[in-house]
Order: structure tokens, then sequence, then C-alpha cells
């Protein structure tokens, strides 16, 4: 087996890896649910090399993240339930389809604008979804052998909060929930009622607190978390973005206050609440200076 630039050699690889009996002991026990954490730390370490510009980072970042695709693909495929090129097909004719104004003819071209193009195309994308599984449904009788997956289910997203898949982070998970109802006009038009609301929140968590209950305290929070990302929305603010660059600017902070305390011959942990507090004045006002 050689490496290549054709994609074809990873499914390859992906398949010879999971042979029951040549392949690798580790990665034949692995399942679909074995693989998540996985796939999400790799995704997280896509958005890290972004974030540094390491693009030597990036590209490996990229094939790790590829991989679990291929990984994917390869356990559906020994279930029979699809194979890597039916991935492949079907993400090419949404984005197709989806994009009449480029890959269409002249009319579709002349189209760009075209009210309601776009409600048009997805609603023909469910058609055909709701087609596919009643065609999978008729294919593959009710005990097929496919473990714990169904080739197709029946369509039970009726509410317009159901198509936001629950395993989103909380963060997109709230605003997306959030963009969702503001379609249908449940929204806020302005931010000083956001704003308002955020203050009564924040009231209502001191009261939590006092109160020494633990579950309230939690809800309260998440309320104020839910608040805000409305807060974020109003204003075009991606709230998973403006937290990571905080945390980014405190992590630069702290590793000033480190180097500092090192100069002076100490630890941080050596130090008092004050003395540390002078030195994160110190990074702050450094990083300030630095900005001019």
């Amino acid at each position: 087996m050689q490496p290549s630039r054709d994609i074809a050699r990873l499914v390859e690889i992906m398949a010879a890896l999971r042979d029951p009996t040549t392949g690798c002991p580790w990665d034949i026990e692995q399942s679909f649910d074995t693989i998540i954490p996985y796939t999400i730390e790799e995704t997280y370490e896509v958005v890290d090399a972004i974030e540094r510009r390491d693009a030597q980072d990036l590209k490996e970042e990229l094939g790790d993240l590829l991989l679990q695709v291929v990984y994917y693909a390869q356990m559906a495929s020994e279930l029979d339930l699809f194979r890597f090129e039916d991935v492949v097909e079907g993400i090419t004719n949404k984005m197709i389809r989806r994009h009449p104004h480029v890959f269409g003819d002249a009319e579709a071209r002349s189209a760009r604008s075209a009210k309601g193009q776009w409600e048009r195309i997805k609603a023909e994308e469910k058609r055909e979804r709701r087609e596919a599984r009643e065609k999978a449904r008729a294919a593959f009788p009710a005990d097929a052998a496919f473990g714990e997956w169904t080739p197709g289910r029946e369509e039970t997203l009726n509410g317009l909060l159901d198509s936001v898949p629950g395993a989103l982070p909380a963060l997109a998970l709230s605003r997306k929930i959030q963009e969702k109802a503001a379609t249908v006009g449940f929204d806020w038009t302005e931010a000083a009622p956001i704003l308002a609301k955020l203050r009564e929140e924040t009231d209502e968590f001191e009261e939590a607190v006092a109160g020494d209950d633990p579950d309230a305290r939690e809800a309260e929070l998440g309320d104020i978390l839910f608040t805000v990302v409305n807060l974020a929305r109003r204003y075009d603010i991606d709230p998973d973005a403006a937290l990571r660059r905080t945390a980014a600017k405190f992590r630069a902070r702290f590793a000033a206050m480190e180097a500092e305390a090192v100069r002076e011959g100490r630890t941080l942990a050596e130090m008092s609440l004050d003395d540390q507090e002078t030195l994160w004045q110190r990074a702050k006002g450094s990083e300030n200076r630095g900005k001019r």
C-alpha cells in the first residue's frame, strides 16, 4: 500500500484497517459511537490551526478530519447502509442544486435573486428525502440485520425547532434555536429589551445564589447565557468566536504574568491574590501599549 493523492486510496486504507482478519485490532473494535469524540476533537483542531494561521498544521488536521468521514462511511458500508461514493454524490448533488445561479442554464443564472428560489429548492430536497426513506423502508424489511440502524425512518420533524440538531455545542444550539424562532417573528427587534432582560436574569441569578439552590443557580445561569446569545445575534456577533477571542486574550495575559513572575524569581502559586492582580494589570497595560 503506497500513499496517493487519489482519495480512493484513503478509502482502500480504511477498508484494510477494518478488515476483520488482517486489519488493525483497534480500528476493528471501533463503532460509530466510539469515534464521535475523535470527530469532535479533530474538528476543533482544524479550527485551532486556522486561528493560529498555521498552514502546515491545517493541512494535517484537515486530513485527520477527512479520515473521520471515510471512517464513518466504511462502517456504514459494512452494514450495507451506504458507501463513501454515496456521500460524495449526495453532497455534490446538493451543492449543484442549491446554486442554480452558478451551475444552471442561462435562465437560472439570470434569476439569481428570484424570490422564493431557495425555499423551492429546500422543499424539493425535503420531498425527495421523504421519498428516499419510503423507498428504503419498502426495499428493506423491518427485521433486516442492520444492528441499531434503519435504512430510513418515518418523517417526524413537524415542529419549527425539530430540525435543529440537539447535539450542537450549547452556544451554537442556542443561536440556531433563536434564529429559527425569529423566522416567524418571535424575536426582539432592538437591543434595549434584550439588555433589560439580561439585567433581569442577572438579578434572578443573584436570588438563586442567595437561596443556596444548586439547580436554580444552574437554571438561572443558563437563562443569562441564552440571553447573551440573543444579544450577540442582535449585533451580528458570533458568541462562540467572541468567547474564544476572550479566552485567547486571557491565555496571553496569564502567560505574561507567569513570565513576569519568573523574572522576579517567584511562581504564581507563591503569590498573594493582590500580587497576582498587580501582574495582571501589568500584562493588560503592556497589551494596551502594544495596540498603539
